[in-house]
Parts: C-alpha cells; structure tokens; sequence
C-alpha cells in the first residue's frame, strides 16, 4: 500500500530501475529503452539499466531492485513485462512505471499513457504523479488488465504451441484452427458466494475494461472501486460468435444477448482443461479463484 508519509514526487538524485523486454513490440523495446534512458538521466534520475535474459531472470532483477530500495520500478516492455513487474512492486508501496512498447498495451491505454512516444512516457516518470489502483490476486499470483478463461484462453494455448507464423498473424489462425472444433464449456462459478453454472464460450475476470490489445471484454470496469467485472458469454452460434467478436473493440458487446456482466469482490471459475491467461501470460488452469485487492499498487500515471 501507499505510504501517505511517502513523497507524492520521486526525488531527483535517488536511484529508479528501468527494466527492459528488448525484443518486445519487434524490437521497439530496446529503442523506447535507449530514448527513455537518457531523458530520465538528463532530468536528474540515478538510473540503474536492466534487463533479463528470459522472463525468470527478469523477475529475479525487479524482486532485487525493490528488495534494495529503489524508489519507484520504471518497465520498458508491453503488458506481459507489466504484469511481471506488478508481482514484485504489488503492496510495497513501491510505484511502478511504464514505458510502452509491447503490442497490446492495454495497461497503458487505462492510464492514458503515450504508446508510441517514448520520451513522452519517459516524461510522465518525470512529472512522477502517482495514482493508487486496485489489483485482482489468485494465491500470490497478481494481474492488472483481464483473467481470459474460455475460448480466448484455448486459442492463446494454440499459439504458444504455434513456431510459425509470427506476429498477430499466429493468433488469427489459431483462432480460426479452435473455431471448427470449439464446444461451449460447463462452467461453475461462485460469485461472492453465489454459486451459478453456465454453458459458455469463455469467462473474463477484469481488474481493468480490456486485454488483447484493445479487446473491451469488461467493458465499464474501474480501476479504484474494489471490485473485479466477470463476463460470461454464454452459449452461441460460431456464426454469431464471429459477428459479435468486432463489438470487442467497441465496447458495445452488452447488447449481444448472451453476454452476461456481474460485479463482484471475489469469483472461483471452474472448468474442465481450460488453461487461464491473465495480462496475456499464461496463469494457471482452472479452478482458481480471484480476489480483488483495493490499493494494492501505486501507479506513476
């Protein structure tokens, strides 16, 4: 939590970690690092420049540099270096920051943050102002963005298995490869206590209103309110599953009839072999149940 003794500002002269995913966004992550490095050492920041060889190694530095003292977490990467950093700031009061430069970007989107420049987002690091937000935890597992527990999670599966083609074009056909055979889950859920069962294509447990890169499955989530939005879209055609899939990056998807949105503070989901992902990386198979944790990280917004 945030200590309210604590600066509102970080102070110039104190040591910030920047850590980098180099080849994130097809390697914009080693060049937004290079502008973001110097803007923050021009403006008086003791910066100390890392990056891991793989995703452990890169956990194993962020748990370090907090463990030292840092005052405040600066990531370079998209959101599955976001959600790595999350893990080791989450309740230390330690700030995080972000310097997009994934694909997605989802995180930043929320926070409004300049996904395309930068030395803009390495200005907002500068400018220091923080934000306190809420974070969804499962065991001591936490994630910021969208649980995806269904179809999406499937398809997700598929093209982590996938060596070619690369990009987002790995992910269409894996989608289109799970469309011929998908059958609607049997699901269970206890929300707050209740316990409902659900024939469905997918279920979303949301901290924040989207994941994939803009995909608005938890449309009117909030970010402060204590709660996690879950999203069930029940039993549906494929025909009418593919018309609907467009309505994602609306945000319109409430007035598609299956589609069943409920605000709670906890939610177990349980399914048969479905393999969930939160920030995009691959979290845990189901059951799992998530808690919403208010003000468990402080921001740099």
């Amino acid at each position: 939590m945030h200590d309210p003794a604590a600066p509102d500002r970080l102070v110039r002269g104190r040591e910030i970690a920047l850590l980098t995913n180099p080849t994130s966004g097809r390697g914009r992550g080693a060049r937004h690092r290079d502008v973001a490095l110097a803007r923050l050492r021009e403006s008086g920041f003791v910066v100390r420049n890392l990056a891991g060889r793989d995703a452990d190694e890169a956990a194993d530095l962020a748990h370090a540099c907090v463990a030292d003292g840092v005052e405040a977490l600066v990531v370079c990467g998209g959101d599955g270096l976001v959600h790595l950093g999350v893990q080791a700031v989450a309740g230390t009061g330690v700030p995080l920051g972000v310097i997009p430069s994934g694909t997605g970007n989802d995180f930043a989107r929320y926070l409004d943050l300049p996904r395309t420049d930068p030395a803009a987002a390495a200005d907002r690091v500068i400018a220091s102002r923080r934000r306190t937000i809420d974070l969804a935890r499962s065991g001591d597992r936490w994630f910021v963005t969208v649980l995806a527990a269904g179809f999406d999670a499937i398809v997700n599966e598929r093209a982590n298995a996938m060596t070619w083609p690369r990009g987002q074009m790995r992910y269409n056909l894996a989608t289109l490869a799970e469309l011929r055979t998908f059958r609607p889950i049997p699901y269970v859920l206890e929300l707050d206590g209740e316990t409902v069962e659900h024939e469905a294509m997918l279920v979303a447990v949301g901290n924040g209103p989207s994941f994939g890169g803009g995909l608005r499955i938890t449309e009117g989530a909030l970010l402060d309110d204590g709660l996690l939005d879950v999203v069930v879209i029940t039993r549906m055609s494929k025909p009418k599953l593919v018309r609907s899939y467009p309505r994602l990056f609306t945000g319109r998807i409430d007035g598609v009839a299956e589609y069943v949105h409920r605000r709670v503070r906890s939610v177990t989901v349980a399914a048969p072999g479905i393999v969930s992902y939160a920030d995009g990386e691959r979290f845990g198979p189901l059951p799992l149940t998530v808690e919403c944790v208010p003000g468990a990280l402080d921001v740099i917004a």
